[in-house]
């Protein structure tokens, strides 16, 4: 009996363990996200790639500007030279592309993340009020929106652009935001069709609650995850737009730093400095290739029938 006791009573000063508190679906995704080496790896390039556009100075000192056609015209690169001027060798004006491609990241990050932004915010709003409200609402939305799906992206931001006398980082963002709306618009669309039809959201309803707060308190948050998903995908697409149209003469214009710039005038001089289209347009791929496997990574986590 005093063995029974022993056995049933716990110890003075022992603790129970306690109840893991249910975790929400964005510390669940974070948590799955962490174990994933493709979500580590894409995140440092990202990082190491912010670090450039707000930092360029911590990695070289070089003006990216200066050229010197009588010394460094198309000098071949020194690999031993390392984060010197020379090391990935010089371009056509004698200008050193390892600070090019350092200072070029500025520009692409900045596109990339304000055009994401701004897609994002536009076209959430608009497939939010489309799909919440229905009826005649979401048929003027969804035409105007089809209508806008229609036009090209490339072709569409080169019409865009043309208007523009100077071409900056901020006319390219208006151009591609102003016509790569609509993917967001649709996602988001029918992602509050399938979450206003939840029990929650009636009962909110059925409480009383406004329309405003439904829609940003009780629906948002759980439609929000497939706009995350295809949001940081579109977001690499957004970059290469910018480096093609760079590239076209359309984009950006000197003295702005890009890597399609650098691109186009490297297509002169390439069969004899192949190395000078090489570097930014290999640093323009891995760009693009991260923040693709980013997005992967996140739809994977935020999917729980992918895991």
């Amino acid at each position: 009996m005093p063995d029974l006791i022993e056995k049933t009573v716990p110890a003075v000063g022992s603790t129970e363990p306690k109840p893991e508190k249910p975790r929400s679906l964005g510390s669940d995704a974070w948590h799955d996200l962490r174990k994933r080496p493709i979500f580590i790896i894409s995140a440092a390039l990202i990082v190491l790639l912010i670090a450039f556009a707000i930092a360029p100075s911590l990695f070289t000192s070089v003006d990216p500007r200066a050229g010197d056609l009588r010394l460094h015209y198309l000098s071949k690169p020194n690999y031993l030279h390392f984060f010197q001027a020379d090391w990935f060798g010089y371009d056509g004006q004698g200008r050193s592309i390892y600070a090019r491609m350092i200072y070029g990241a500025r520009a692409s990050v900045v596109v990339g993340i304000c055009v994401t932004a701004g897609v994002t915010v536009l076209g959430g709003l608009a497939g939010m009020i489309a799909g919440y409200y229905g009826g005649w609402v979401d048929a003027v939305i969804s035409r105007v929106t089809d209508m806008f799906f229609g036009i090209p992206l490339l072709l569409g931001a080169l019409v865009v652009l043309n208007a523009f006398t100077t071409r900056t980082v901020w006319s390219v963002v208006f151009a591609l935001v102003a016509l790569g709306w609509t993917q967001m618009t649709r996602v988001m669309r029918g992602s509050v069709i399938t979450v206003k039809q939840a029990d929650y959201v009636t009962a909110a309803k059925a409480l009383g609650a406004g329309t405003v707060r439904i829609m940003f308190k009780h629906i948002l948050p759980n439609a929000i995850a497939p706009v995350i998903v295809v949001a940081t995908i579109a977001l690499g697409g957004y970059i290469a737009t910018e480096a093609t149209l760079s590239f076209l003469g359309i984009g950006l214009q000197d003295p702005t730093i890009s890597w399609g710039i650098d691109i186009n005038s490297a297509q002169k001089v390439l069969r004899t400095a192949p190395f000078a289209l090489f570097f930014p347009a290999g640093m323009l791929s891995i760009t693009v290739l991260a923040f693709i496997m980013l997005g992967d990574a996140v739809r994977d986590a935020l999917d729980p029938k992918l895991r």
